[in-house]
């Protein structure tokens, strides 16, 4: 089971990344698409991210833009967004980062006296209609070159969305991502979903929460850490320690020694 860690705003740089990924004796960096320096053209230099990942026995994974948005009713805006995917899935493919890790995006929502009533789900044709577009587009851009796509768990999956996901399941290209934090801080409410599915997990988020606080250093919370990282074990998913500071990083590593995870 591989153990990487994410992108670190403390860390402006790649190498600075890249550097503490091989000091803790990790096996990956995720790039993530919200920081400036890992934008399409960042990623696009195939030949110096491969050339990176080679010479410093690591490898990386992209965890695409949080407000991506695919099924917005602008087509212009979904098709930014599409755009952004399929380049992100090209260079991928190119200097060998294995998956993408992706958010759903919960769309607007129209608040009633009694209720919340979100887009999505009242207009399902178009946005299951988007979603099939995103499919085909995906399939068609992966090819054969084994890039997954893993959905994550964040702060509930409404009804709407667990449709999407269902029907991106149809396709082995797409995976599961269990965040184990989100998870905790939202009383486990997709736990079940998750579960139901188990045989599609193939990514996880691990870090630890006390109430509705997360990324917290591991072995500081209330998660059943040996449990939830024995199922990615028994999968034999990666795991990225997605603590936010340097220090957090450096304390959860030790914990995973101490355990014997690493």
């Amino acid at each position: 089971m591989d153990f990487g860690m994410p992108t670190l705003i403390e860390n402006r740089k790649l190498e600075e990344n890249i550097s503490l990924c091989k000091e803790l004796g990790l096996q990956f960096v995720e790039l993530n698409m919200n920081f400036p320096m890992y934008q399409i053209p960042q990623l696009e230099e195939t030949v110096y991210l491969k050339e990176q990942a080679r010479e410093n026995d690591i490898y990386f994974t992209i965890h695409l833009d949080e407000n991506l948005n695919v099924c917005d009713f602008n087509p212009l805006v979904a098709d930014a967004y599409m755009r952004t995917t399929e380049r992100a899935i090209k260079a991928a493919g190119e200097f060998g980062a294995p998956l993408l890790n992706m958010h759903m995006n919960h769309g607007i929502y129209v608040t009633l006296p009694d209720r919340k009533v979100w887009l999505f789900g009242e207009y399902r044709e178009p946005y299951m209609a988007a979603v099939r577009r995103f499919r085909e587009m995906c399939e068609k851009t992966a090819g054969d070159s084994g890039v997954k796509i893993c959905i994550e768990n964040t702060d509930g999956y409404q009804d709407f969305e667990k449709e999407a996901i269902d029907y991106l399941l149809e396709s082995e290209m797409f995976a599961l991502t269990w965040d184990i934090g989100h998870s905790h801080a939202c009383d486990n409410v997709d736990e079940a979903f998750l579960m139901g599915r188990k045989d599609r997990l193939y990514h996880f988020h691990i870090h630890d929460a006390q109430g509705t606080g997360n990324h917290r250093t591991l072995g500081s919370g209330e998660i059943n850490l040996a449990q939830r990282i024995g199922l990615a074990q028994d999968g034999g998913c990666r795991c990225v320690v997605e603590t936010k500071t340097i220090a957090a990083l450096r304390q959860s590593v030790t914990w995973l020694r101490a355990k014997g995870y690493l």
